[in-house]
């Protein structure tokens, strides 16, 4: 009996990273991020969700600041791969694609496309114009605001993809 109830609590707790990550990054998007099989690991000291993993693969944390996730460099590719819009989206120009997957910030002057819903500090996953995943990180400016503007920062890039694809 005591098993039912955990994969009860267990169910629960996915349908609740499901919803956050719709609100977050646009209907649906929450059962592309998290299918059936991830695994959740809760933090020892609050016993709330803490991070999302997907076979052994780190896919999302859930930050306990604002309940909002930070993605991985494989959270933000699940997202990508399903050719569907996301409202996290920055595109950026194939001439700094690589200085970025490095992990430069991204300067507003080099925005192709940005999601008109972001707004500053929000996550964001940054793609070139093939949609390969080059960075996540949060965004300094609005979605229009990187669009218009020639000059500043647009996204603090907390992890560019190379610094990932080889761990």
């Amino acid at each position: 009996m005591h098993h039912f109830g955990e994969s009860l609590g267990l169910r629960a707790d996915l349908v609740k990273l499901r919803s956050v990550a719709d609100y977050q990054f646009g209907k649906g998007i929450g059962k592309i991020l998290f299918p059936e099989s991830v695994t959740i690991s809760y933090s020892r000291n609050t016993g709330r969700i803490r991070y999302v993993h997907l076979e052994r693969k780190r896919l999302a944390t859930l930050r306990p600041t604002d309940g909002l996730f930070s993605l991985s460099i494989e959270g933000a590719q699940r997202i990508v791969r399903t050719g569907r819009s996301a409202r996290c989206f920055v595109t950026v120009q194939d001439n700094v694609s690589d200085f970025i997957a490095d992990g430069s910030d991204v300067f507003a002057i080099h925005v192709i496309r940005a999601h008109s819903d972001i707004r500053a500090k929000d996550e964001v996953i940054v793609i070139d114009k093939k949609r390969k995943v080059l960075a996540i990180g949060r965004a300094v400016l609005s979605g229009e605001e990187m669009t218009d503007f020639k000059r500043g920062v647009a996204v603090k890039v907390r992890r560019g993809a190379k610094a990932e694809s080889y761990v």
